[in-house]
């Protein structure tokens, strides 16, 4: 699997499923690119201006708190983002995100070796994250096997498709 490579946005600690996604939206839409368009706009407006598609989110501790809509995880991957680098995450988020195929790293230190607007390099198999601009490292926990085999396949149902040589999976 390739480093992925990208420009960060950063955030801070306590980031929750609410202010990546808001609540709102939740009986309006199930459509993922137009879930998309609604990242963090209530607290953040400014990221639907200035994040790009293939940029990285860096965060401090406890990223994706809160509820557990899967709406979050989901928004964030069809918005573009390649991946998400935390200090901790929330639990439910964190398997949301592996499941749909959001690679996720727990790198404490990470977002403070880095501004808003860097470029990093996540090696999601060495579990390592690379400050481009000033060459720093950080040892992230490395993902077992099994969690890199998902995202390579594109997430859980794509993965047992593949495992299972079926074209669709019921009820998927």
């Amino acid at each position: 699997m390739e480093p992925i490579r990208g420009r960060i946005y950063r955030f801070g600690d306590d980031i929750n499923t609410d202010v990546i996604y808001p609540g709102k939206y939740l009986s309006i839409t199930t459509d993922r690119e137009e879930m998309a368009k609604h990242c963090f706009e209530a607290v953040y407006p400014d990221f639907l201006k200035e994040a790009k598609s293939g940029d990285i989110i860096v965060a401090g501790k406890n990223f994706g708190c809160g509820s557990s809509r899967e709406q979050a995880a989901t928004c964030l991957k069809y918005f573009g983002i390649r991946a998400v680098v935390a200090d901790s995450f929330a639990r439910i988020f964190y398997r949301n995100a592996i499941n749909l195929g959001l690679p996720v790293l727990v790198a404490p230190g990470t977002a403070s070796m880095v501004t808003h607007g860097d470029e990093i390099e996540v090696d999601l198999e060495k579990g390592s994250i690379k400050n481009c601009g000033t060459g720093e490292t950080v040892q992230a926990s490395k993902l077992p096997a099994f969690v890199l085999d998902i995202l390579g396949d594109g997430g859980l149902i794509a993965h047992l498709r593949k495992k299972l040589g079926r074209g669709k999976i019921r009820g998927g």
